[in-house]
């Protein structure tokens, strides 16, 4: 991922995303218990914080300094349940088995040779955890060739479904409107 281009956009307003927690994220982990929880992608942190005021120990990651600064501002009520910690999850792996709930929300996540980066990904789900990913749905975005960037060759929650062993139990694998 391109460290400068993340932090330039974190840079160019005081406030990038809403603040709120995605939607997501809300409806799917409301009734989940409490436990050790990845956040992919943390940004300005709006789910971490809504995770750990729900009694979540939180590991936030996101490549960028700039947003992970943001969100360690926004969190003086979550005292010791966020860790946030700037990472390349691409090329560096979380922990095997370590999460209760990985978190991927919006995530550019390429599609790879291998699948390792999602692979790495799969396996910090603990035995008997959850794996919550949302993204766009293709038909919401644009091929855009001056950027380089075609949404086909990103993930989509399908490909991720089919991609999971027997030991896994998919609960929802469907496209929802996003209302924000």
């Amino acid at each position: 991922m391109d460290v400068q281009r993340w932090d330039e956009m974190y840079r160019s307003r005081d406030q990038i995303f809403s603040g709120n927690p995605n939607g997501v994220l809300v409806a799917e982990a409301n009734d989940l218990p409490p436990g050790q929880a990845l956040d992919v992608g943390c940004g300005e942190g709006a789910d971490a914080l809504w995770l750990a005021r729900r009694g979540w120990q939180v590991t936030a990651v996101d490549i960028s300094a700039i947003a992970l600064q943001r969100a360690a501002a926004a969190a003086t009520d979550i005292k010791g349940r966020v860790s946030w910690t700037r990472a390349d999850l691409i090329t560096t792996p979380p922990p095997a088995g370590a999460f209760d709930l990985v978190s991927i929300h919006y995530f550019p996540l390429l599609r790879q040779p291998g699948h390792a980066a999602l692979r790495g990904l799969l396996d910090a789900v603990a035995p008997g955890g959850t794996l919550l990913f949302a993204t766009h749905a293709l038909s919401d975005l644009a091929v855009r060739q001056e950027e380089g960037f075609d949404p086909a060759d990103y993930y989509q929650p399908d490909d991720i479904a089919q991609l999971l062993d027997l030991t896994w139990n998919v609960l929802i694998n469907e496209t929802r409107p996003r209302t924000a």
